[in-house]
Order: structure tokens, then sequence, then C-alpha cells
């Protein structure tokens, strides 16, 4: 596990903030929550643009604080990965171009950073729909080892948090082959392989909803799965789950994790890889001592997980979505 990651603070730039984009009219308001900010250390933001035509003018590009990369309809991913390699910070923030930061989100993220820097630092998101109606907040404060809270599916959007650049590039970064389910694949090899810190503040507004949106959603379910797997390939992933599993449900979330697993793998043909899956699912039921006699914890085997920061405004959630 990697554990002390941002060694290199003393750097010019402390933060680059990525910026994909694919011409949308909002691009620049989500350029000027950047440029707004006021944070401690210096910070640029990298625009890519990849329309594969040239932007629409704007004040912000004359900006010494932002530059503008082309790579002419690669996607998202390839976008974002671009962006990262030409970036100069210590730590990477990806922000949509239909999404935008909060005031004082950046500065609050680079304090608590300078105070303790680590791999993951992450703060609150407001949810709005495209109509500009305020869904949620998702505020997780889950901290340290959360392995098994993001593998069983809890959504920590990459709008609202900073990631060690150094560890980006150790995961491989952006998988392309991930497009539409890029950020919840990054966020799950982050888990698994360093801590997560939390600040408990509103960081970033970003827009939920599947109409101007660029995420192939029918797609996006199966990817999430392929990628997951690969994780549970890695050996060290069990233990990291299991370490972060200090509550019945989150046991639950454990086992449930490694029988579907075997269940999918079952259902492909796989079976040396089903039995595995299976073997590490009995494990995680029967290493669970006190825990076995909790509802919470055959609960979370029997139910697809649920989070506990989308639970508490689901009606308005649900409504607003449909």
């Amino acid at each position: 596990m990697r554990s002390d990651p941002g060694a290199g603070t003393d750097r010019a730039i402390f933060t680059s903030t990525v910026i994909p984009t694919i011409g949308r009219p909002d691009l620049q308001r989500a350029v000027e929550s950047v440029l707004l900010q006021a944070p401690p250390r210096s910070f640029e933001v990298v625009v890519v643009n990849d329309t594969g035509a040239p932007l629409p003018p704007g004040e912000w590009q004359s900006d010494p604080r932002v530059r503008i990369l082309q790579t002419d309809r690669k996607e998202r991913c390839v976008a974002r990965n671009t962006g990262a390699a030409a970036s100069r910070g210590v730590y990477l923030h990806f922000l949509d171009d239909d999404d935008w930061l909060l005031p004082g989100g950046l500065r609050g993220l680079h304090e608590a950073a300078l105070e303790t820097p680590g791999g993951f630092i992450y703060g609150a998101t407001r949810l709005f729909d495209r109509r500009g109606a305020h869904l949620l907040d998702l505020e997780h404060g889950l901290a340290g080892n959360v392995a098994v809270q993001v593998m069983c599916g809890e959504w920590i959007p990459l709008q609202s948090a900073l990631i060690d650049k150094d560890l980006f590039f150790e995961l491989g970064g952006f998988h392309a082959w991930q497009a539409g389910a890029e950020d919840i694949d990054l966020a799950r090899r982050a888990a698994v392989s360093t801590d997560f810190r939390y600040l408990p503040q509103l960081i970033s507004v970003v827009v939920m909803g599947e109409s101007g949106s660029t995420t192939e959603h029918d797609r996006q379910r199966e990817r999430s799965r392929r990628g997951r797997e690969l994780i549970l390939d890695q050996k060290e992933t069990f233990r990291r789950m299991s370490d972060s599993a200090d509550a019945p449900h989150r046991r639950g979330g454990l086992a449930r994790v490694y029988l579907t697993s075997a269940l999918w793998n079952l259902g492909r043909g796989r079976l040396a890889k089903a039995l595995i899956r299976l073997f590490h699912g009995l494990a995680a039921i029967l290493s669970s001592g006190r825990h076995l006699l909790r509802t919470g914890f055959w609960r979370a085997i029997a139910r697809p997980y649920r989070s506990v920061t989308f639970s508490r405004g689901a009606a308005n959630f649900s409504g607003a979505a449909g």
C-alpha cells in the first residue's frame, strides 16, 4: 500500500485541474470556476480539446494559468490521460466541462493536502440534474481504508478529489476501454492501493442525467464489472477489503462481492476463476465471527449495495431523475 504520496510538495505548481471537453457551452463556467479559486499554492488548468475543431474564443484562453491541448476525438479517457501526462502539478484534479468547482473548493483541498499529504483526498459533492435542480449532496465521511465500501459500489466523484500524480500513473491512469465507468474504476484501484482522506466541505457540483451526456450508459455496467474483476484478480485486494470490513454490513458486502463474482464467472464458463471467487466468499463468511449474528451481515449478502448518502436523499433524487 502506498503510504507517503505527495512528497514533492515543494514543486512550483501544486495542482493541475484537467478538463477534457467536447466543446460544451458550459466549458467557460467550468474553467472560470477553477480560475476564481484562491488556494495557498499555485495551480494550473489543462483543457484538453477533444472536439477535433477549434474551441469557441473566450477570455479564459489568454489566462497564463491555462493551457490547451488537442486530442482530436480520442475519447474522454485518452483526453484525461493526455492532460495528466502534460500536467506539472503534484496533485491531479479532474473536472468535466459541464461540472464546476464551488467557491473555496480547491482551497480546501489544497489546505488538506498541505496539512497531511495523501494519495487520495476528497470532499463532498453537490449533485444537480440537467435542468439545474439540486438532487442531493454526497457527504460520505469515509476515510482511511475504504476498499470494501468503494468496491461494493460507493461512488466518490473525482470532481471533488485530488489524487497524487505519481499514484495516478502507478495505477495506470484511466483505462480507455472503461469509457463511461472510468471514474469508478480509478477510485476502486486507488482504494485498494492507498488510504483516503475526507474533507467535510462541499467541493464541486456534478451534473447528472443521460440527456446531453457522453456516457454510454447501456455499456457502463458491463465495463464496470470487467474492471472490478481485474481488481479482484490482484492478490492484495482480499486482504485490503477484509481489513476495511469492520462492521456487519461491510463484512456481508465483502462476501457478496466475491459470491456475485463467482456467479458471474460461472455464467461465462470460467469455472476455475468462479471457484477461486467462491473460496474467497466463503472465507469472508467464515472469518466474520460475531458479525454472523447480525441481520445487517446477511442483508448485505442478499441485497445489492445501497449508498447511505444516496439513501438519505433517495426521494428527491429519484423524483428529479425520473
